[in-house]
């Protein structure tokens, strides 16, 4: 009878490759190393990296909105800060002075059909054709366009801001002995404008400005008929106090 110690299929099979306990090992070596790195990331963080915070307003009304770049201290996330907090309460005013002019034009039916309204970092725009206000070559207000002067002067009464009346034209000229040239035409309907808000608003003086630009800012290119119709307007350009831009 063979010995039954000498029996190859009686002994247990010998293990091929590193032992178990390696892995689990490894598995430990592997995520404290990832953990001290992730503590190394927030202990050198580089302010290049954090420029915004939270991203911009896009596509809100046509709104885009351009941040100041934030000035970032933070060795750790507890001292992480950002110094633009006063410029997204400004962004807050813009779209908020934006929903209430909307919302006026949706209630004043003469106003929505004629007038369109943009706004950026600073104020927000209201442009609304010339022929709405004036005849051709003339600066005296047509009976009743008053009251399309209406959603500006709500704005200002509710809001710290200041208003600047700003005359377009294409670049047609439209020469009269009182206005020889674009200038003096598009600064008198400018003029004639603030004259109007003034009194039916008593808006303070120092608060509202006017301006004529003639034909040095169109829209559009003057290459068709339609194009120096749209150049061919007012602008109500409603602004923060700080800002001087004309």
């Amino acid at each position: 009878m063979a010995d039954p110690r000498k029996r190859g299929g009686d002994e247990p099979p010998v293990e091929e490759g590193l032992p178990l306990w390696m892995a689990t090992f490894a598995d430990l070596v592997t995520l404290l190393l990832c953990f001290f790195v992730l503590l190394l990331s927030f202990a050198q963080q580089d302010a290049n990296k954090f420029k915004t915070l939270a991203g911009s307003v896009k596509d809100a009304f046509g709104i885009q909105v351009k941040r100041k770049t934030a000035n970032f201290a933070a060795f750790s996330p507890s001292k992480f800060e950002r110094s633009d907090v006063k410029l997204k309460e400004e962004d807050q005013m813009i779209l908020g002075m934006l929903l209430e002019i909307k919302s006026y034009m949706l209630e004043d039916p003469s106003l929505q059909k004629v007038a369109t309204v943009t706004a950026d970092n600073k104020g927000l725009i209201l442009r609304i054709p010339v022929t709405n206000f004036f005849a051709p070559g003339s600066a005296t207000l047509k009976t009743g366009s008053e009251k399309l002067l209406d959603g500006a002067i709500n704005i200002l009464k509710q809001h710290t801001v200041n208003m600047v009346v700003r005359g377009h034209t294409a670049n047609t000229i439209e020469k009269t002995e009182a206005y020889p040239t674009n200038w003096e035409l598009s600064s008198a309907r400018a003029a004639a404008l603030l004259r109007a808000i003034m009194s039916r608003s008593k808006i303070p003086a120092s608060r509202l400005k006017a301006v004529g630009y003639a034909d040095s800012r169109p829209l559009l290119p003057n290459t068709t008929e339609e194009n120096r119709k749209l150049n061919d307007r007012m602008e109500f350009y409603i602004h923060r106090p700080e800002d001087k831009s004309w």
